[in-house]
C-alpha cells in the first residue's frame, strides 16, 4: 500500500444489520491505518430480469433500504463517512468487478450469504474473487468459509 493515500476497502453486503464481526473488522482496519470504506449492496433482482423491468427497480429499492439501514452503524465503526451504493448487478462478483474497474481498491470485505453447494464446487464468491488479485476478507455469519482470507495478502 502506498503511504500517500488511505487504505481503500470495499465492503459487499446483503444484510441490513451489520454483523458484529463486520463492525469489528471495520474498527480494526480504522485503528491500524487511515481507511476509506465503500459499501455496495448487489441488486437482489434475479440476474435474468432485464435492467428496465419493474422487478429490478423494486428490488433496487429494497437494496437501497438495506444500505440506508446499514450505513449509520458502518459509519460509527469507521469513525467517519462511508460511501454507499446499490449495484445494478445481481451477482456480487460482477458488482466487485464493476467497482474495481472504476476505482482502486486495496481490500474486499465480504458480508454476503453464500450457498453451501457453491462452496463445495469451488464456485463460492471468496474463491472467485481471489482470482482478481485483491485481498479478500470474509466476515459475518451466513457466509461460506471460516472467516479466513482468500487471495493475495
Amino acid at each position: 500500500m502506498n503511504d500517500t493515500h488511505p487504505r481503500r476497502v470495499l465492503i459487499v453486503t446483503d444484510t441490513a444489520e451489520p454483523t458484529p464481526e463486520l463492525v469489528e473488522a471495520i474498527e480494526h482496519r480504522t485503528a491500524q491505518t487511515p481507511t476509506q470504506f465503500r459499501v455496495v449492496v448487489p441488486n437482489p433482482a434475479r440476474a435474468e430480469v432485464h435492467l428496465l423491468h419493474p422487478e429490478r427497480h423494486d428490488k433496487a429499492a429494497a437494496a437501497e433500504q438495506v444500505l440506508r439501514a446499514a450505513l449509520p452503524e458502518l459509519e460509527r465503526a469507521a469513525r467517519g463517512h462511508v460511501v454507499g451504493s446499490v449495484s445494478v448487478q445481481h451477482d456480487p462478483m460482477d458488482t466487485v468487478k464493476h467497482v474495481l474497474h472504476a476505482e482502486p481498491i486495496d481490500e474486499i470485505m465480504l458480508a454476503v450469504h453464500e450457498h453451501a453447494l457453491a462452496a463445495r464446487l469451488h464456485q463460492d464468491l471468496p474463491h472467485r474473487l481471489g482470482h482478481l488479485g485483491v485481498p479478500v476478507t470474509v466476515v459475518g455469519r451466513g457466509v461460506s468459509g471460516d472467516g479466513a482470507r482468500a487471495g493475495a495478502s
